[in-house]
Formats: C-alpha cells, structure tokens, sequence
C-alpha cells in the first residue's frame, strides 16, 4: 500500500511537470527527475523485501525513504506548477515547505539506517544499536538545516515556510549537521565491512551486491567529477544501491557475484589508474608540449601504452581476494601439507579448513564410506565433489560447497583440488589403515580377556572342585589308614579316578590353547591323524578321505597354523555327522597363501543355513584377514579358506 501511494505520488508529479510545461532539463534541475527515480525504485524494492521478508527492517525503511522522495518530487512539481500558472503564494510556499522538509529524512535517516541494519535487519551488537539510535536522534538536525533554509528551490519559487531570517548566523551548526550526515552513511559503511569480515558465506555474498552497486556508483561519479564537478545526472546512480540490496536480501544467490565483483573492481581500480595518468599527463604536457603536437591525442596514447600490461596484474590481484589460491595449485598444496605435518597426528578439520579458507570457498568436507571425517564452513547452498583415490582405488571424496551463483566446479578450482586430492587421499588412507590397526588391538585385547574367561571358569567350575575332591578324600584317607582300611582303599579308589578326570579336564584346557598334535607331529601329520579318526562314524559306516597335501610345508605363523587346524578339523566332524557322504577330500596349498579346501560328495542341494561350527570357521578366517566360502557344489560339499601368511 505504502509503495503504491509512493508511486502514485511519482506519477502524479511528472503528470504535474508536464502540465507546467517543464522541459526536461528543468524537471533535473528541479529534482524531479532524480526524486522521482530514487522514489519509485527506493519504494519498490523496500515492497519487494517487505513481501518476502516481513520482519525486515531494511524493507519498510526503503518503503519510507522512497515516500520521502517521491513526495519531494511532487511538491517540486507542484510548487513549480503553481508559479508558473499564477495560483495562490500560500500553495506554492506550502509546497516549498513539504518539498524541503521530505526528501531530507531519506538521506539523513533512512538510508543511514538501511545500510546499518543490512542483510538482516538488525544490528550486529550492543555498539552498532548505540550508532543506530544516534543516527535516529540526530537526523532532525539535517532536516532542519535543509528545511529552515530561506533560499528557495529556484529563483522564480517563493521560499517555504518554517525558515530562519537568521540562518546564515548559524553556519556552524549546519557545517555540524553536514559531517553528522557524512559520519552516518560512513558508520553505515563500516558496519558493512565488519560485517562482511565476521559473516558467513551468505552474509557475504548479499553484502557483495552492495559492493557491486558501490562500484558501479563510484565508477559512475568519479570520471563525472573530472569533468563536470558531479552534476544532477549522476545521482541516477543512486538507485543502483535498494536494487542491489534487495537482490542481497531476495535473491543472493542468483550468480556468481564473485566473479562479476571481481571484473567490476578490476576495472574501477584500471579506470581510476587511467584517469589518475591523464590528469598527470595534461597537467606535464601543458608545460612542456605545445598544443600545436596534438597533446590529448599523445596523452590518450601514452595512457593506454602505460596502462595496457596493468590489467592483467589488477585482474590477478582482484581475483585472489575473490577466489584466493586458486590459480597457485603449489601454496594451496603447501597450506594443506602444512596442516598434514602440523602435529603427530593427521588433522583432517585443519585441513578442510585450509582447502576452504585458501580457495576462499563457503565449505569444505572430507567423506568416506563410513561416513564424515572433517568439515570446514557451512553447507548452504549447492555442492560438487572431487574423488580421492588411493593405488586406483576410491577411498573417499572431497565435498566442495559452490559459491554464490556456481552450479559447478569451475576447472581452475577443480585443477587446484586435484592437486590436493592426491595428498589428501594419502591422508585419508593412513587415517583408515590407524583406524584399522586400532580396530585389530581392540580385538585382539578383548579376544585375549575372552579366553582368559574362559579359562578362569573352566577351572573353576571344572577342575578346582573335582581338585578339592582329590584333596578332601587324600586328608579321609589319611585319618582312616589304620583304623579303617577298606574305606581307605574305598577312597583311594574314587581320589585316583578324580586324579584321572583333572588329568583329562588339564589336557582339554591345553587342547583348547593349541592342539598338542601341532607341537607334537606338525600340521600335516596332525591332519592325518584327524582324518583317521573321524573315518568312522558312530553308526560304524566308514568315510574315505583322501588328503592332498604337500610332503613338506614352510614354517608357518602358529596362528595361522591353529586356525587351518580348527578348520579343517570342524568341516571333517561335519562331513561325518550331517553330509551322509562315502568320501571326502582335504586339499592343503601353500605359497604366499595357505588354502584349504575340504570337499565331500554328499548330497547338498540348498544352500547351508549358518551354525555355530560354520560362524566359528569365518570368523577364524577373517580375523587374520583371510577369506571364507562355504556350501553345496556340484560334486556335493565344498568348504575353503585362503589366508595370508603375512597376517599373524
């Protein structure tokens, strides 16, 4: 509603400009082309934002501030219209007066305060609320200073009212009010640069909008102030700056502003360079070149000469600020390597932060499959991803947040990350195989504090009480020898069969460390034997089993010799019980490798459903980083094992 009265009343004042038959340089000299311009766009884009974000102050302040030159721009008009057809002096000085007093709080408060509240519309603390209500408290003074001036809008308008006789005897305090003005729009600027140092990516990205806009609106004014001292025209510009922050606020990542920032300040900072040059150079030449030798013609010349190798060097400055190490893939690699070496440790959140920081990027994480290992920054916006991999294999990758407006990698990013990648990759790596090895301690501890248990309650529950039998009937024994001598040989009798029972549980416990058959005959011998015993069974049918196996084997690792033994032993004692078979055949090979293959020619037609004795296999194989199949084939049943020889 607020925007429409704001435009209407813009509409209103050309429609009145017309009337008075104002030509067009009289409507700029007059303000009304300029009012006008900054009422409608100030006013828009304040609608704009407060559509889509309500709770936004830089919305409604735009909307006021619009108000304010958009009314200024019609009691221009009107004031003009009325002197001009003879109307009544109390309209025509009320008009001055509105005139006066409008357009002065859109510059002395309201754009003060819009730039102080950007993006968001609040303040960033307790300080920057303290300059917000200064500015507020103080704006009345520049509204008066313009206000209570008696001169009019132009000769030919009478003066408004509310003005001072005695103004002229009050310049202080207007030279006060206009450094207050300047100090605000200053402050307002420095809220922005603290802002964009201490914000995330996205509070930087809607404050570079602002920088484009300022770029835009210095490189508009400044070849304008060489040649003509600023004049009305170039307050068009204005306007840039509600259409920039209102894409900040609506729509801050519609592209890469970063690379349009980053050409904008390339040129503006040439240009600069290019008239600073020719104003050097006139002011040489007007001494020591005639005119008669073409000095604007030598001086362009000379300028461009000079300024033509400066580009490139401006462009690459530019660019670094903007998009860091990009284009120097040895300093990014050197940071990260850096963060690699920096303490007995790999820091992968260091170096995520370094990757993200050095190519001046919103966000930086390092993912594997089993799940997020460091991350830099914030995810807000969208991602692309650059593989790590490792002796041809993946072992993660690289996650990469975009900055404003990118959908992909651009391929200087992309050249620099994959020169970090490989070390990255290697790093990663490490991590995995430290995890691993850690892993392996763990299992290897708990495994050594499962089987002492075990073997604790073995004793305990088994061979302590049948010991403390033994040594309860020797004590009866004793007391009895020479009073009772058939209970003692009664006694004697049950101590040597509990002897006898310790004796067994003693070579069971021992039998379940490590078979006494592999210290006493070796693992093929052991095999043999095994084999023997279990080729009849309890019904007294017999099983033929062929072993297969080499005359001689190298030493071998005791673990990996115990767990071929378990295994094996484990697929026989099945074969016998379960597979119904009339032979089977153990298979030993051993290089780098020690495989074994166990086959039977039962009848086995679906596939095995997991037990405790084929758990037990696997997990005997895995653990020592070996593989494990097992279940029917076509000649019946197979079982195999592969383990390294490297692995105990």
């Amino acid at each position: 509603m607020l925007t429409c009265l704001a435009v209407a009343e813009v509409v209103a004042g050309a429609v009145l400009a017309a009337v008075a038959g104002m030509s067009f340089a009289d409507a700029f000299n007059t303000f009304v082309v300029t009012n006008g311009l900054m009422g409608v766009s100030f006013a828009v884009c304040g609608g704009i934002i407060a559509r889509y974000h309500p709770r936004n102050t830089v919305g409604w302040l735009f909307i006021a501030d619009g108000l304010g030159h958009a009314t200024g721009a019609l009691m221009a008009a009107l004031a003009v219209l009325v002197n001009e057809q003879g109307g009544p002096v109390a309209v025509e000085r009320l008009a001055s007066t509105l005139l006066m007093y409008s357009w002065p709080w859109s510059i002395g408060l309201f754009l003060p305060l819009a730039l102080l509240l950007f993006p968001d519309g609040r303040a960033g603390s307790a300080g920057w609320r303290g300059v917000a209500w200064a500015i507020a408290v103080t704006s009345p003074l520049f509204v008066l200073e313009i206000g209570t001036s008696p001169e009019p809008l132009t000769d030919e308008l009478a003066p408004g009212y509310l003005t001072l006789r005695q103004y002229d005897d009050l310049s202080a305090l207007w030279t006060v009010a206009e450094l207050r003005t300047s100090l605000a729009i200053l402050l307002a600027v420095v809220s922005l640069v603290v802002g964009y140092r201490r914000g995330d990516e996205l509070r930087r990205r809607q404050l570079l909008w602002l920088v484009l806009a300022a770029i835009l609106v210095i490189a508009v004014v400044i070849p304008w102030s060489f040649v003509s001292g600023t004049p009305i025209v170039v307050l068009l510009a204005v306007p840039l700056i509600p259409v920039a922050v209102t894409v900040g606020i609506v729509r801050a990542r519609l592209f890469d502003i970063r690379l349009v920032v980053s050409r904008a300040l390339a040129w503006l900072l040439l240009s600069i360079g290019a008239l600073a040059g020719y104003v050097v150079l006139v002011a040489a030449l007007d001494t020591f070149v005639s005119a008669r030798l073409g000095k604007s013609a030598l001086v362009t010349v000379l300028v461009a000469l000079a300024l033509a190798p400066l580009l490139p060097r401006v462009q690459r400055l530019v660019d670094r600020w903007m998009y860091g190490d990009r284009d120097n893939p040895a300093r990014v690699a050197s940071r990260v390597g850096e963060q690699l070496v920096a303490g007995e440790q790999v820091d992968l959140v260091g170096v995520a932060a370094a990757v993200r920081t050095a190519l001046r990027l919103p966000y930086v994480a390092v993912r594997t499959p089993s799940g997020m290992l460091a991350e830099s920054g914030q995810p807000d916006g969208a991602t692309d991803l650059v593989p790590l991999s490792y002796a041809g294999h993946d072992v993660g990758e690289l996650v990469v947040g975009l900055r404003s407006g990118e959908r992909r990698l651009s391929s200087a990013d992309r050249s620099t990350l994959g020169v970090v990648a490989a070390s990255l990759a290697l790093a990663v790596r490490a991590l995995e195989l430290s995890a691993d090895l850690r892993h392996s301690r763990e299992r290897l501890v708990m495994a050594r504090e499962e089987e002492r248990r075990r073997i604790r309650q073995d004793l305990h529950d088994g061979l302590g009480p049948t010991l403390t039998g033994v040594a309860l009937s020797a004590d009866a024994a004793a007391n009895l020898v020479d009073s009772d001598p058939s209970t003692v040989r009664d006694l004697l009798a049950n101590l040597r069969r509990d002897a006898r029972v310790a004796i067994a549980d003693v070579r069971r416990l021992v039998d379940d460390l490590r078979p006494p058959a592999l210290d006493e005959l070796g693992l093929i011998q052991a095999l043999r034997q095994r084999a023997d015993q279990l080729a009849w069974r309890s019904d007294g049918s017999s099983i033929g089993v062929d072993l297969r196996v080499p005359d001689v084997l190298p030493e071998l690792p005791a673990a990996v010799e115990v767990a071929a033994y378990r295994i094996a032993t484990e697929a026989l004692t099945n074969i016998a019980r379960h597979a119904g078979a009339r032979g089977a055949t153990l298979q030993l090979r051993c290089h780098d490798r020690l495989d074994l293959e166990v086959l039977d020619d039962g009848v086995a037609t679906e596939p095995w459903a997991p037990g405790v004795g084929l758990s037990g296999m696997r997990e005997r194989a895995v653990e020592l980083g070996g593989t494990f199949e097992a279940g029917p084939c076509p000649s019946g049943g197979r079982v195999y094992v592969s383990i390294p020889l490297d692995a105990a």
